[in-house]
């Protein structure tokens, strides 16, 4: 059984998707997180909490993305793997979560939602930013 943590993650990453590709407003998007969510608040609480953080921060998370992805543009990355990288690195800088567990919830999240090369790619990234703002 998964996390309520790891269900929150997941979820805000649905919602992030959903929003950046502008199928939903952000207030839609998370409006909808109650039916994929079910009968559990705590997720949903934790979901809504880290989408609004990730939003609200995302130009600061993008450009501590784009500075240790190197030789790739923040456009070019795919927008699952774009906004796994934004939930991990919000983690990261918040301080809250342990940096191997920030890191490795969001390789877990690329193993379930990205490309096959998504997992070694958000690591490596992760891994850079976590040096860069001196949480390993």
């Amino acid at each position: 059984m998964l996390r309520t943590e790891t269900k929150a993650r997941a979820r805000a990453l649905q919602i992030l998707y959903s929003y950046e590709i502008g199928t939903a407003d952000l207030k839609d998007a998370v409006t909808r997180l109650a039916r994929l969510t079910g009968p559990d608040p705590a997720v949903y609480d934790q979901a809504e909490a880290l989408v609004e953080a990730v939003v609200r921060d995302r130009d600061e998370l993008d450009r501590q993305a784009a500075m240790a992805a190197d030789n790739w543009r923040l456009d070019r990355i795919a927008a699952v793997e774009r906004n796994i990288l934004r939930i991990g690195i919000h983690e990261l800088m918040q301080g809250v979560v342990p940096p191997r567990v920030a890191i490795d919830e969001a390789v877990q999240l690329a193993h379930w939602f990205g490309g096959a090369k998504a997992p070694g790619f958000v690591n490596g990234v992760l891994d850079r930013v976590a040096h860069a703002v001196g949480r390993l």
